[in-house]
């Protein structure tokens, strides 16, 4: 097989500090197993002698850019298939399982057309993903800060009668109580946390915004009641090209908003929602619509909902649709369902 010349399928089992490749041919006969180093040139030397045009697939895992990024680039012009971590989890189950089973088993699925994919962002995306989820691990960091205050208050029996301890009210009653040492070295410790973290969000603020400014679907998604820049930006960025999608259903799919469907013969049986997308997207739409006025279109579709099976699965209803407009925003950069049916008129209903 030194000089096989057909259609080559390659098949990565990609890890931190090494990777294994197994190198197959368009039957599934093994042309080479190797372990390399994870380096660039490791990489590109393997894939030198995959000949032209290989299929190559590797896991969507911790660190998978580098990988994608080396393989896109090189000169033998590979297809790059990236395999669905959720899809691959049979490997799991098997007796024998190791790294080299792995590579080869990407690579037959490929090879039979039988690979769960996931979408490879472009470099440009990846970057602005990068902005928008460090932003939302430092809101995560000063929303942990806030409680920790709030739990040395309780302890030392502090009565906090203001509903935001970090307004204006707070602020002042942290200033003037008095405590043990350790506590108010502690509360001290935390706020100073908190204004580093409010600087740091701040300045990824306008990292993200200023990469958006001229996006046309950022502009749109922000004419939509209830979202904002922020959470424009958590929308547009980790969506990205919405084109992929050829409905606004399948976008709903893809973010985890819709429910699980189990179906056995005559028994059909139909669950909470999958949440098997991104969280970041399934968070930004129902933060969206949870405070939504009830004159609005989806502040009245919410209630109504909420009215016959409850506030959650009413706050998820409305979410989902909110989805289907954010959708359309990106994909036409306006969106039509906004306004309200106008009210037949006497005569109409008349006849």
């Amino acid at each position: 097989m030194e000089g096989y010349v057909g259609q080559q399928y390659v098949g990565i089992d990609l890890h931190r500090r090494r990777s294994v490749l197994v190198r197959t041919t368009d039957l599934g006969e093994v042309l080479e197993a190797v372990q390399i180093t994870n380096t660039p040139l490791a990489l590109a030397e393997v894939m030198t002698r995959a000949g032209e045009h290989p299929e190559v697939v590797l896991e969507s895992t911790y660190g998978w850019y580098w990988a994608v990024d080396v393989l896109q680039g090189h000169e033998c012009e590979p297809a790059v298939h990236l395999a669905h971590p959720l899809g691959v989890k049979a490997f799991e189950y098997r007796r024998h399982k190791d790294d080299l089973r792995d590579a080869a088993d990407l690579a037959d699925l490929l090879r039979l057309g039988r690979l769960p994919e996931s979408w490879i962002a472009p470099p440009a995306t990846r970057e602005l993903r990068e902005l928008v989820r460090h932003r939302a691990k430092l809101v995560a960091l000063r929303s942990h800060c806030k409680a920790q205050v709030h739990a040395v208050l309780a302890k030392c029996g502090v009565p906090v009668p203001m509903s935001d301890l970090f307004g204006v009210g707070g602020i002042d009653l942290l200033d003037r109580v008095e405590l043990p040492k350790p506590y108010a070295a502690r509360i001290a410790s935390l706020r100073r946390i908190m204004d580093l973290l409010d600087f740091e969000i701040d300045v990824f603020d306008k990292l993200a915004r200023g990469r958006l400014a001229r996006d046309p679907g950022y502009t749109a998604v922000q004419t939509i009641p209830g979202i904002g820049p922020i959470l424009g930006a958590v929308l547009v960025a980790e969506i990205g090209d919405v084109h992929r999608f050829a409905t606004a259903q399948q976008l709903g799919c893809w973010a985890g908003m819709t429910p699980k469907h189990h179906e056995s013969d005559t028994k059909v049986r139909r669950g909470r929602i999958t949440k098997q997308g991104s969280r970041l997207v399934r968070w930004a739409v129902v933060e969206s619509v949870q405070r939504l006025p009830k004159h609005a279109v989806l502040g009245a579709f919410r209630d109504q909902v909420a009215a016959r099976r409850g506030t959650n699965i009413g706050v998820v209803a409305a979410a989902r649709r909110q989805l289907e407009y954010v959708y359309y925003a990106l994909r036409d950069h306006h969106v039509r369902g906004l306004r309200p049916r106008p009210a037949p008129s006497p005569a109409a209903a008349a006849s």
